[in-house]
């Protein structure tokens, strides 16, 4: 008789059958999980389920999800904290119901001048930082609007009707696309107001991709969530991207009613609805200001520095000039003394606001010296910041916190030729980089000039070691 050969036992056969079945349709569970959901995770973190359909339906052509900056973000967990969506929404509807009309009892100068914000002298601008005095509102603050700011009167009516949350963008010169906010809750169009500044030009390329009609006279334009304003841009100023710093930081007087507001520049898509970011980043944080913190620079004289070098603004003198402006008037380089803060140069493409005297002042403050410089707002920041009287609460949150809530994109890489009415010539024209003069960095043989004492701090040197 032959050997009878081993086998395994039939109940063990059974298990491992079950556990090999279980674990296969895990795993194509998993799969067609994680590939048909939106969030693409195994566990959403999202506290909702925001609105899943397209705002907006652009033409093949206008590329609005083109050239974007590869980043680490990730869609299944995020380092900043959010907060119920009908928790937040319940929270913001009761302190707007409960504010007062008035987002701030500053006064603003009226008056006619040739610049849209007076172009006053260092002096005359910085004798306002200081607004201890100011509880009665009798010192009237210059902020702009010295001239007319172009806009329908249609648009100006639903500017000052939206009084609670507003979110703000700007395209001049054509220079981005027109993208949908992504992640919002079902009541959040219902809250929240979209604004986009746009100028002829933009307004030209709009109409070349059929997005407006050029034959449309209502003054009502919408595109998705964005209500569309047209800026007359001939009587501001030559520089686009001045025109488009005065809805960033004069938002406050645009909309005076908005207890709220969110800048997003328009390379920027928002990815996570605007209440959760207001209630995050600003009011469990009872900031009045949020702005994300540089990716790379510490310094201002940093970002000078990286703004001459990459050609950002074509007068290398003035940057020189602004600089010895600041120094001389305590601008000083970041240092452990500035805590909490730990940086003094903000990525400004996105910003949170609770509108009231103090972040309100900030911003006329700032745009007065973008005015007498230049519109590189990072320059003038810290200067601001740190010599307001008394100084206002500034939440600078992590640069993986602004990855997280916002995918950017490049800026357009084809300009849309403008066919429209005649505009100033200087408008668009291109500016031939003005180099600084040999004394950028020596004066009669003594170093720096009139920011030596801001580089030796800055390079922990002294006197000595440059000699």
């Amino acid at each position: 008789m032959g050997k009878t050969g081993w086998s395994t036992p039939l109940l063990f056969q059974s298990k491992f059958f079950c556990f090999s079945l279980f674990y296969l349709s895990s795993s194509i569970f998993l799969a067609l999980y994680t590939s048909l959901s939106s969030s693409k995770c195994l566990f959403r973190s999202s506290p909702f389920d925001p609105i899943q359909f397209s705002l907006f339906s652009y033409p093949s052509s206008y590329g609005e999800h083109k050239y974007a900056v590869p980043t680490l973000r990730s869609s299944c967990s995020s380092p900043v904290f959010f907060s119920d969506y009908w928790m937040v929404l319940n929270e913001i509807q009761a302190m707007l119901s409960n504010s007062s009309s008035a987002s701030s009892n500053l006064s603003y100068l009226l008056a006619n001048s040739d610049s849209f914000a007076g172009n006053f002298t260092a002096h005359k601008r910085f004798s306002f930082f200081d607004y201890r005095d100011y509880d009665n509102a009798t010192v009237p603050i210059p902020c702009g609007f010295l001239k007319k700011f172009p806009v329908s009167d249609s648009d100006r009516i639903a500017m000052e009707s939206c009084n609670g949350v507003v979110v703000v963008s700007a395209i001049f010169n054509d220079h981005d696309k027109i993208r949908q906010p992504r992640g919002l809750g079902s009541k959040t169009l219902d809250s929240v107001c979209f604004f986009m500044f746009v100028d002829e030009i933009t307004v030209k390329g709009l109409e070349n991709h059929k997005l407006v009609s050029g034959k449309n006279t209502s003054p009502d334009i919408t595109i998705g969530a964005w209500r569309i304003v047209r800026v007359s841009s001939k009587n501001l100023y030559e520089n686009p991207a001045m025109n488009g710093v005065i809805p960033k930081y004069l938002v406050h007087r645009l909309f005076p009613n908005s207890k709220f507001s969110i800048w997003v520049d328009a390379k920027l898509q928002l990815m996570v609805d605007p209440l959760l970011l207001i209630h995050s980043l600003i009011i469990t944080k009872n900031a009045d200001m949020a702005i994300s913190k540089h990716p790379y620079y510490i310094h201002t004289m940093e970002e000078a520095m990286a703004t001459a070098r990459w050609k950002k603004w074509w007068d290398v003198d003035s940057l020189k000039q602004q600089m010895e402006t600041y120094c001389e008037n305590g601008l000083k380089p970041w240092s452990p003394n500035k805590l909490p803060y730990t940086t003094d140069v903000p990525d400004s493409a996105l910003i949170l606001r609770r509108h009231g005297r103090g972040s309100n002042l900030f911003s006329c403050l700032l745009f007065n010296e973008l005015e007498a410089f230049n519109p590189r707002d990072q320059l003038a920041f810290a200067f601001v910041r740190d010599n307001l009287t008394p100084s206002i609460k500034i939440n600078m949150f992590e640069g993986e916190v602004f990855e997280q809530v916002a995918l950017e994109y490049r800026h357009n890489l084809k300009k849309t030729r403008y066919t429209g009415p005649e505009l100033d010539p200087q408008i668009s024209k291109p500016k031939r980089t003005k180099r600084a003069g040999p004394d950028l960095l020596y004066v009669n043989g003594s170093c720096c000039s009139k920011c030596l004492d801001y580089l030796l701090l800055m390079w922990g040197e002294t006197e000595n070691d440059l000699s």
